[in-house]
């Protein structure tokens, strides 16, 4: 029989090399994932030239033609070209941020003096902290920047 000190290296040495087995999978997960992330990021790119070069020869070329010379099919040709569009804000930031400090500012107002709630309610939902205890169920939105 072997002995606690024994099995006790035994088991080391089979957690040792599932650890090494785990930290290489981490390892090339993590850099597969950031590999992917520069593809994607120079991937967007090139669509978003693509559509670039595309809208500003649509005067002298089609689609169509573009199709026809490249081999490219029309739809990515097409969709390329429509992207571009949809990668632009539709409305200003100011208005929006606007809007939404007044809501935060009135929301801040109407819950910073609370109605007092009575322990006789029958609900609990409605009841107040009990025994001293802090409410932490009322919640104060945080400003979006």
């Amino acid at each position: 029989m072997a002995t606690t000190e024994e099995i006790e290296r035994r088991v080391e040495q089979a957690d040792a090399a599932r650890s090494a087995k785990r930290a290489a999978a981490a390892k090339r997960v993590g850099e597969l994932a950031l590999l992917r992330a520069e593809v994607a990021e120079k991937l967007g790119d090139i669509e978003r030239e693509l559509g670039d070069v595309l809208a500003e020869s649509s005067d002298v070329i089609s689609v169509d033609e573009l199709a026809k010379f490249t081999d490219v099919p029309a739809t990515d040709l097409t969709q390329w070209l429509n992207g571009r569009k949809t990668t632009r804000p539709s409305r200003k930031r100011s208005t929006s941020s606007t809007a939404t400090a007044k809501r935060d500012a009135s929301q801040a107002s109407s819950t910073s003096n609370p109605a007092p709630v009575t322990q006789s309610s029958a609900s609990p939902e409605l009841a107040g902290p009990r025994n001293g205890a802090a409410d932490t169920s009322t919640r104060i939105p945080t400003p979006v920047t």
